[in-house]
């Protein structure tokens, strides 16, 4: 058991931001529009995957079994994004201190950090790590690559049906 921790600071109280993790497989799409986990869909199918909101040094906590994980998940993608970004003209250089840190869920060991540095005004969604198999093992990427896409378009980047 591990633990995805995230946080960040807001220069602007309209910044909104939202965190989720795309479970994926070895084309990097996503096994179906319910192995998406966010505060809307909290739960992955097989209950590896458990998204909640937190009130302490962390904002936002994504528990994961990785023993319990489908067979066919290669790769996890942690991305923050900022809600309603384009609608209130909002973006990432709004934000500082933003982070992931993934901890031994069984002793809050921290494992691994990445903290961002670089925040842009283009940017409105973060892919800010992943988790991925490699030879058996679970290891950790810091990816930090920034879009100008809304929750909606890193959905469809993933392969999950949006609707509306």
């Amino acid at each position: 058991m591990v633990r995805a921790c995230f946080g960040w600071n807001t220069s602007n109280a309209l910044c909104d931001v939202d965190v989720s993790a795309f479970l994926l497989d070895k084309n990097k799409r996503i096994l179906g529009d319910d192995w998406f986990v966010f505060y809307g869909q909290p739960v992955s199918p097989d209950k590896s995957a458990v998204w909640q909101s937190v009130n302490n040094v962390d904002r936002e906590i994504i528990d994961l079994n990785l023993e319990k994980i489908n067979s066919n998940v290669e790769r996890i993608v942690f991305v923050l994004t900022i809600n309603e970004a384009f609608a209130k003209n909002l973006h990432f250089g709004m934000l500082q201190d933003a982070y992931v840190r993934i901890l031994q869920a069984k002793d809050n060991t921290e494992l691994v950090s990445f903290k961002m540095e670089d925040y842009y005004d283009n940017v409105i969604s973060m892919m800010i790590g992943e988790l991925y198999r490699y030879q058996g093992a679970w290891k950790f990427y810091a990816v930090g690559n920034g879009m100008a896409k809304d929750l909606a378009g890193i959905c469809q980047l993933y392969g999950v049906e949006v609707s509306g």
